[in-house]
């Protein structure tokens, strides 16, 4: 373990740590700890009421938000079956079912039709499919809402430090027109971080 991971310490429920450790091992890997610490820490700062998530996994990440945010609800679209009944198991192991509305769906399918604000919203779906999403997710992030976009340096591929494997340059252009609209949105405000994958988080100014 090198220093900096030394000094992270999540303070997360012990059986929900180790889902997690779990899930590292699996085909569904969670956020790395950086990352989810970094997530935390923007919703402890904008302590939302309604969050957004695009890409529930195995709903890990969604009840560590929840048990940040105290009162907060939770919207999460997932379109892989088994990993969308894993998740509801979590919720009720947790006991935030009542807290999450779960959608098994696509969510280009889904997103047009959502309605309301959201002061938080997780970006963690299908890379490809980010900056199709954009527009929606816009419309849906509340006036200085956070936009917290995960896995947009892709090992490296994104900014040019690791060489992209042909198959994979479609996704890195598509991230690339992601980070490019988003930081260039007169109506948000964006910085990328290299931290696990790569984070975008983006503030609406209005």
């Amino acid at each position: 373990m090198d220093y900096l991971a030394s000094l992270l310490h999540l303070s997360l429920d012990e059986e929900l740590l180790r889902l997690r450790d779990a899930a590292k091992q699996g085909r569904d890997p969670c956020a790395p700890d950086d990352t989810l610490a970094l997530l935390l820490a923007c919703a402890r700062m904008r302590a939302p009421q309604h969050i957004l998530e695009i890409g529930t996994a195995e709903g890990l990440t969604s009840v560590a938000l929840l048990s940040e945010c105290a009162g907060a609800r939770l919207t999460t679209v997932e379109s892989d079956e088994e990993r969308f009944l894993r998740a509801k198991a979590n919720f009720a192991r947790f006991g935030v079912e009542g807290r999450v509305r779960a959608l098994l769906a696509d969510a280009a399918d889904v997103l047009p039709a959502l309605q309301g604000e959201y002061e938080l919203i997780f970006l963690d779906g299908p890379k490809a499919q980010y900056i199709h999403y954009l527009p929606d997710l816009k419309r849906l992030l509340a006036p200085r809402g956070v936009l917290f976009a995960d896995d947009v340096l892709l090992y490296g591929w994104v900014s040019g430090r690791a060489e992209t494997p042909y198959k994979r340059r479609s996704i890195v252009q598509r991230l690339r027109e992601y980070l490019g609209a988003v930081c260039t949105d007169p109506d948000l405000r964006t910085v990328v971080l290299e931290v696990g994958e790569g984070a975008a988080i983006s503030v609406k100014t209005q």
